[in-house]
């Protein structure tokens, strides 16, 4: 069996960051996940969007990683929000309840096929206008 592996994909634009992962995030690969979210802090991001299209699988640990992200994003007067999330990640946001602090989404905003329903109020992901390069990759073991 192969071992999952995790890329992360990072596009600035001044204060505002889009991060991009591709792959799966277990307990194995949640600590690259939260090491390059809070090196968008250190590098005085504090607008931080998360594109969760190509992650093909996100369990608890994931979502961990990404709660501790937002608080300490918020903590130091930023935003940290999740966009297209995995069915896996839907169904953990639902089952929890707090989908509200990570898409921006009011109380009960999840659709019944898991997924976030769109936040008219929200900023538009980035256009990301230059190709992925990724920034941290790791094997999952």
């Amino acid at each position: 069996m192969p071992i999952p592996q995790l890329t992360i994909y990072r596009h600035d634009q001044r204060h505002r960051a889009l991060v991009t992962l591709a792959g799966d995030i277990g307990l194995e690969s949640a600590p690259l996940v939260r090491a390059a979210l809070a090196q968008c802090l250190s590098d005085g991001i504090r607008i931080v969007d998360v594109d969760l299209t190509l992650v093909t699988f996100c369990d608890c640990s994931g979502l961990n990683a990404f709660l501790y992200a937002a608080q300490r994003t918020a903590d130091a007067g930023g935003i940290l929000r999740l966009h297209n999330p995995p069915q896996s990640l839907g169904r953990i946001l639902e089952l929890t309840g707090c989908g509200f602090l990570l898409l921006g989404l009011p109380l009960g905003r999840l659709s019944p096929s898991l997924g976030a329903v769109p936040d008219p109020a929200a900023p538009a992901l980035p256009h990301r206008s230059v190709p992925l390069v990724p920034v941290l990759s790791g094997d999952a073991r």
